[in-house]
């Protein structure tokens, strides 16, 4: 058995970049989020990502090259249409009146987004016969804590800049779907 907590600590950093990132935009282009919405960013981000080791490890080799190859594709069109979205929204808005709204769809959207890769990291966690769920659990408290930061670093950032932010934030939505795609 190859199971080390630190390694799978590390991966699990690693993992929830994307999360925090794009948890990060929505700290800045949505100011009213109430307490119960950001845990909710936190549940869904570090909940898909709990989930799809455990669904990588089930499913195995058998679609193993089939997701990897549609995993970056699949992660980073739906980062586009989002990040296009915010851009839209921002330049078809007033200056007073810049609204980016939680939405239970666009957060199961990007927890999908962000998550993809846990997938075949699960598939690995199967090959290497590591526990499944000590190393899920370890991915998703750590993508529930660093979204839950990001939101809130978010914020911060957010109020120096203005509300403008909602374009650099769909920027950086795109880019994420960008490094995706590309697998830096």
């Amino acid at each position: 058995m190859s199971f080390n907590i630190i390694s799978i600590f590390l991966v699990a950093v690693a993992l929830a970049m994307d999360a925090f990132s794009v948890s990060m935009t929505k700290g800045f282009t949505q100011k009213d989020l109430k307490n119960s919405q950001i845990l909710y960013y936190g549940l869904f981000f570090g909940g898909f990502q709990a989930l799809m080791p455990i669904l990588g490890y089930f499913c195995g080799n058998v679609i193993a090259s089939i997701v990897e190859a549609l995993a970056s594709i699949i992660g980073f069109i739906l980062l586009l249409l989002i990040g296009f979205n915010m851009i839209r929204e921002s330049l078809s808005s007033d200056d007073d009146e810049i609204s980016d709204e939680f939405s239970f769809r666009e957060v199961t959207l990007l927890a999908i987004a962000t998550s993809i890769d846990a997938f075949a990291v699960g598939i690995t966690i199967a090959l290497l016969k590591d526990p499944i769920l000590i190393s899920s659990a370890i991915i998703g408290i750590v993508a529930f804590a660093f979204s839950i930061a990001g939101i809130f670093i978010g914020r911060k950032i957010g109020d120096y800049v203005g509300d403008k932010f909602q374009i650099l934030g769909g920027v950086i939505l795109i880019l994420i779907g960008f490094k995706i795609l590309l697998g830096f």
